[in-house]
This record gives structure tokens, sequence and C-alpha cells, in this order.
């Protein structure tokens, strides 16, 4: 079964500074309907104003994945990292037991956009950690390029949860299958653009829910950029 879930649908807050769309019950947004999909549990996107940001502020017992659409994201943590997080890198943070970061857009005149995506840990109370890596365009042109899994697959970075996310570039004429265990349950969301899945048209922020699917069909894609996960039920 697949359930569309349009763009208009989400959670939406302006700050100002920043401009948020949630796809599940997040902060002032609450949707007893929408808490979450499998372990998936936060999909935010988010548009960061020039020169502002997230201060410093905590999290624990959640698998934190940032993958940035356009400008850059400066993080700052107490393992000690600081970086920047450009388009085509995705950074994992495992909060474990607890750690504080903070997140700015310090480029003039340039609106960072970027996803914020929790998954729900297979285990509570493990250190913190980080891992930050580059996935080039062409590895993600027609075609869903791994970016994340519990094994590190593929040079995936390597979560704590029972989830594999995907990510690929779509235009006319290129095409994808991924293949599903009907027991689990699977996340499309679009990012850009347009792209048809499993028969149903997706434009830029509409979601595709997915259980009971043996697979997943993505085609007729228009300048498309698309986050796929698979989830535990």
């Amino acid at each position: 079964m697949l359930t569309l879930r349009k763009s208009c649908e989400r959670g939406y807050a302006d700050h100002g500074w920043l401009k948020s769309f949630h796809s599940f019950s997040f902060a002032g947004y609450y949707d007893p309907k929408h808490m979450g999909w499998g372990n998936l549990r936060v999909i935010n996107e988010d548009r960061i104003a020039p020169g502002t940001g997230f201060g410093t502020h905590g999290h624990r017992d959640m698998e934190i994945i940032s993958y940035v659409v356009s400008g850059n994201l400066a993080h700052k943590d107490s393992m000690g990292n600081v970086k920047g997080i450009p388009p085509g890198d995705v950074q994992r943070m495992s909060a474990g037991t607890g750690v504080q970061h903070s997140e700015f857009n310090h480029a003039e005149g340039e609106t960072t956009h970027f996803f914020q995506i929790w998954i729900e840990p297979s285990k509570n109370g493990i250190p913190p950690g980080y891992e930050q890596k580059t996935f080039s365009t062409a590895e993600k042109q027609g075609a869903l390029r791994l970016l994340a899994s519990p094994d590190a697959a593929e040079g995936s970075v390597q979560i704590h949860a029972d989830a594999r996310l995907y990510s690929g570039l779509f235009e006319a004429g290129q095409s994808a299958t991924l293949e599903l265990v009907s027991q689990r349950k699977a996340y499309v969301h679009l990012m850009r653009g347009k792209l048809n899945v499993n028969g149903q048209t997706l434009s830029a922020g509409d979601a595709a829910l997915l259980e009971g699917e043996a697979r997943l069909d993505l085609n007729l894609g228009e300048g498309a950029e698309v986050l796929v996960f698979d989830l535990a039920p």
C-alpha cells in the first residue's frame, strides 16, 4: 500500500531566520496521525537565513543525519568536531548518552537549505559519535546511492539503527528499482523536481509512505532529487 502525503499537508514554522517544514510532529507542530513512520521520527526541511543558525543545544539517544541541498551548514559539537557541510556531503551524528552542538549559516547572501533527519536507534546509551562523507553527483545520477546503513555497506555512513537511507537524481529516461521486504516500511521524500513513485506522481515536498510493498520503482523524473528510506516496521 502506498499513501501519498502532499507537501502542503506538512507542518510549517516561520521563525524569520528559519523556515521549516515538518513531515512529522515536531516542536510546535503536533499531529497524532503523523508521529513518524517505522523508526523514522523526524524529517524537517529547513532553510536558514544568512548569518543565523541554531545555537548550542543538546540531543541524546537519536541517530541524526544532515543532508544539505544548497548552501553550507557549519557544525560544531562537544566531541570536538568543527565542520562545514556542503551539498553532496552527508553527516551522521549519534547522540547516544548526550551531545551538544550548533549549526549555522555563515555565508553572506545565501540561504542554507538542508534536511534534518532523526532515526530511532536500535540501542540507547551508546557513546556519541560523528561521521561525514561526500557522495558525488555522478554516483546518484539515475541511481539510488546508499548513504547510511547499520553495516556501513558500500561506503555509506554507519548508523546505529535498523534503517537504510538512499538518495538519487533523476531526469527523463532514467529509472531505478529497489527491492523491498514487505514486512518492513519504506518512505520516499522528494526534495525537488518531479518523480513517479510506483505509479504516483510526486512534486517537490511530497512523500510516499509504503508498507506491504515488495518493490519500489522510480521513473519519469524532472530535475528530481529524492531520499528513500528502508525502515523497521
